[in-house]
């Protein structure tokens, strides 16, 4: 559930985040509480998409996706918290990343790499989230949308991810890591023992691409991958 509650800037709580949370240049951040269904802290907004801290809420943040990409943002949004809330243990250490194009107040489409991770939890419930937004002008968005899950049960979030999210057109990080080195001309069995996995483990990586992109041979999977901006 999210809500369109901005956060209170003057509260003793946001003045906590803006002294002890670091934002790097081109990047806002905020931090959204699951409890209050409100937003606890916003910063950086109005720098990297005219937006005010005291007026960015969590509804905004999701509908100003660019069209191309917010169905896919929503379901892979919607398909992680999911994941992660079913965990009871380690959860400050899941999180997962997209990159999209948001879409500035003036109406200028404006590339970002989004990274949402568990804040806090309480009982081993997900209490609060953090989201940091950077802008990126040196990634190329094709029609591949390209994301990556991290945690201490990465693969397992990662398969998850990808059973869910298969009618879409996407990559994983780990699928893009096996790609990368098939196309620099790896044989599967060399980039399992790159990665420590079996020589499968890898053909579960890469020949579920010819389905989902629609490619008829490893050569065709590699050009596409070029084309659709997936390998620089």
């Amino acid at each position: 559930m999210i809500t369109t509650v901005p956060a209170d800037l003057n509260s003793e709580e946001a003045q906590y985040f803006r002294q002890t949370l670091k934002r790097f240049p081109n990047e806002a951040i905020y931090i959204y509480s699951f409890q209050q269904n409100r937003m606890l802290y916003a910063d950086g907004w109005e720098e990297i998409l005219g937006y005010r801290d005291d007026e960015i809420n969590m509804l905004t943040i999701v509908s100003i996706t660019s069209a191309k990409y917010a169905r896919f943002s929503n379901e892979l949004n919607d398909k992680a918290l999911r994941f992660i809330l079913g965990k009871s243990q380690e959860l400050e250490k899941y999180s997962f990343t997209i990159e999209l194009q948001k879409m500035h107040k003036n109406g200028t489409p404006v590339p970002i790499i989004v990274k949402v991770g568990v804040f806090r939890s309480e009982n081993g419930r997900v209490t609060e989230i953090i989201g940091r937004n950077e802008v990126n002008y040196s990634i190329n968005l094709g029609s591949v949308m390209r994301y990556a899950a991290f945690g201490p049960e990465k693969s397992e979030f990662e398969e998850e991810l990808n059973k869910e999210l298969f009618h879409h057109f996407a990559i994983s990080q780990k699928e893009k890591e096996a790609l990368a080195m098939v196309a620099s001309g790896y044989s599967f069995k060399e980039i399992a023992h790159h990665f420590k996995v079996s020589q499968s483990a890898i053909e579960k990586r890469i020949l579920p691409l010819y389905r989902r992109f629609e490619v008829k041979s490893l050569t065709h999977l590699v050009t596409f991958a070029y084309e659709n901006h997936i390998l620089p």
